[in-house]
Order: structure tokens, then sequence, then C-alpha cells
């Protein structure tokens, strides 16, 4: 029987058991998903979905708490979208290496609308797990590195723990060292 990385106060069940727990693209992602088995999910307080106040409310540090951000920006017309997983201790170098590494002259966050619709999941909780094929999933190092970390399970009313690792073997994965500098 696989070991389900803990965090905090969480109490984590085997991920592919609760699809109820996601959204359906990130069910849909991690039946196709080759590590899906060392993957856990945790319900939450769906009020406690941000970051700061889930972190304290399930005592789980800043540090193994990893965002997903979309971001977009356009290129001789073409609209690029990316989904960008970074630690909650750190900022992404939106206007740096995240904008160069798509190859646009301005990138922003999406408007909360168009991430909602577009990636099929809720604001707050939108994962890497389960983001729109097209899409190139950007992983600060750091994230890679840090052992057992909390994203968004695609709902507010989760979190996914899994090993930072296993981000890097998502489809459209890459890893990228400086993703994302320190608070």
């Amino acid at each position: 029987m696989v070991q389900f990385p803990t965090l905090g106060t969480l109490a984590v069940e085997r991920a592919l058991d609760r699809a109820d727990l996601v959204a359906r693209p990130v069910a849909d992602a991690l039946a196709a998903f080759g590590s899906a088995d060392r993957v856990a999910v945790a319900p939450i307080d769906p009020r406690l979905a941000d970051t700061a106040d889930f972190c304290a409310a399930y005592r789980v540090p800043l540090a193994a708490s990893a965002n997903c951000v979309v971001v977009t920006g356009k290129r001789a017309g073409e609209s690029r979208w990316a989904g960008v997983v970074i630690l909650a201790t750190t900022r992404a170098d939106v206007n740096g290496a995240i904008r160069r590494r798509l190859d646009v002259r301005k990138l922003s966050f999406a408007p909360m609308a168009e991430a909602v619709e577009r990636s099929g999941m809720e604001y707050g909780g939108i994962t890497p797990i389960g983001l729109p094929a097209d899409w190139p999933i950007l992983i600060d190092a750091a994230v890679v590195a840090a052992g057992p970390v909390v994203i968004g399970a695609g709902i507010r009313g989760a979190k996914i723990v899994l090993d930072g690792a296993l981000l890097a073997a998502l489809p459209g994965a890459e890893v990228i060292k400086d993703l994302a500098t320190p608070v």
C-alpha cells in the first residue's frame, strides 16, 4: 500500500478514490497520470482555500504550499496561456523568466473569469493537474525540490498533497530554475 505524504492537520486519502474532491479536468488527468497512485487529496473548508488562511487553519508551512497561477500574453496576435507553479514563499517572475519562456512582449495574470472558464476549475483551487493540454506548465525548481507540497484540487473545498517532484512528470511540465524569487 502506498504511504501518502501528510502535511499539517490534513486528513489525506488516495485522490483516485475521491473524484468528488477534485474538479472534473483534475479527475480526468489523474486517471491518465502514471503516478496518480502517489497523489492524495484532503477535504478542506472552502472558505479557507486561500493560501494564508489555509496554511494557518491546517498548520501547513507556507514553504510546503505551492500555488498555480494562470498567465497569458500575446505574440503576433496569438494568445499564449500557461500555468505557473511556485511556492507560496516566492513571487512569480512574470516580467522576466516567464515572459521570456512564453516569448511574449507583455505577460499578465489571467483575468479570474477567463482562468476559471478555460481551466474548468474554481478560482482559488486552480491546479497544474488537468490544465488544458496546449498550455505549458512552468514549475519553479524549488517546488520540485520541496518534498511534500499542497496544491489546489480544482475546487475550493479540497487540496492535493503530493511530492513536488511528481509535478515534473505532468504532461507539458517544464522545470525552470529561478522561475520565482523569494518574497
